[in-house]
């Protein structure tokens, strides 16, 4: 998955789609994600990364990630 290279997301997990107008916040995980997935990391690396820094097990990390990815596919923001 791909985040579309003209979304700008700030530090503080504000996010701005220009090509909507549209306007969106996530928190510090949602930006880490974010971040990852802008560098081209696949989803496995992502998992790797988060279970590495935060206490959280496979299972809970697969169903909220499958649930952010489609958010960030039925805002657009993902290609």
């Amino acid at each position: 998955m791909n985040i579309k290279k003209n979304i700008a997301l700030s530090d503080s997990g504000f996010i701005f789609n220009p090509s909507t107008g549209e306007s969106f916040s996530v928190n510090p995980i949602g930006v880490e994600i974010i971040n990852l997935l802008k560098e081209g990391k696949e989803k496995d690396e992502v998992k790797e990364a988060i279970l590495e820094k935060y206490q959280t097990d496979e299972a809970t990390f697969e169903r909220d990630y499958y649930d952010f990815v489609n958010n960030l596919n039925h805002y657009l923001l993902a290609e």
